[in-house]
């Protein structure tokens, strides 16, 4: 039953990668939709999140915060969507590696380049991901090598970082690549990602302000 299964969301928020990660499992779902204001931070939604952030999902009693933690969470609840490799697979090492690639270097590097700061070179050592260069040089040549992350075939992990991606390009925080931009066009034409678009898109239109 869709009460079971909630998703907690802002149209405009990294909700939009779980969206995707949910029409990839095809399975019935409710949207709860939180407004950056009071929504966030009602007591209801803090015993959710107490970060009183987006996105979560409550399936039945277990409840999952943190994109790359959703995904995972989903591809090993839903085996038959066949968005991880299974675990004796020798796959799942790369799996884990990028999918957690995408939720430490990547996200840390993005965030601090829309911030403006950039970690001094004599002080790269201390910070996980080192500098937004490596990361992205790390990146490419994984991607100029394969068409997913994975193996052959798209997993949850193309799914994070191929958005991460997408959201960067798009807005400026990530240099666009040739690698990326082939890799993210390829993602991004699945039905799933088109129905998630376009089920956000619609929430998100529909509460615009309307002209006068």
């Amino acid at each position: 039953m869709t009460d079971d299964f909630v998703l907690y969301t802002h149209p405009m928020s990294r909700g939009r990668v779980v969206r995707w990660m949910l029409e990839e499992i095809g399975r019935p779902y409710r949207t709860e939709l939180l407004d950056y204001g009071t929504g966030m931070k009602a007591p209801d939604y803090l015993a959710i999140n107490p970060m009183g952030k987006v996105p979560a999902i409550r399936h039945g009693a277990v409840v999952v915060t943190e994109v790359a933690a959703i995904c995972a969470y989903l591809a090993d609840a839903f085996p038959e969507a066949g968005l991880a490799p299974p675990p004796a697979s020798p796959l799942r090492g790369p799996y884990y590696r990028w999918l957690f690639f995408g939720a430490g270097p990547v996200e840390a590097a993005a965030t601090n380049k829309a911030f403006g700061f950039e970690v001094p070179p004599e002080r790269r050592a201390m910070a996980g991901y080192g500098c937004l260069a490596d990361v992205l040089d790390t990146l490419e040549g994984a991607l100029e090598e394969r068409e997913y992350l994975a193996g052959e075939a798209f997993t949850a992990a193309d799914l994070y970082v191929g958005s991460q991606l997408d959201w960067g390009m798009m807005f400026g925080t990530l240099e666009k690549r040739p690698a990326f931009e082939r890799y993210v066009q390829r993602l991004v034409s699945r039905p799933a990602a088109a129905r998630a678009r376009a089920i956000d898109d619609a929430l998100l239109a529909a509460q615009a302000p309307s002209a006068s």
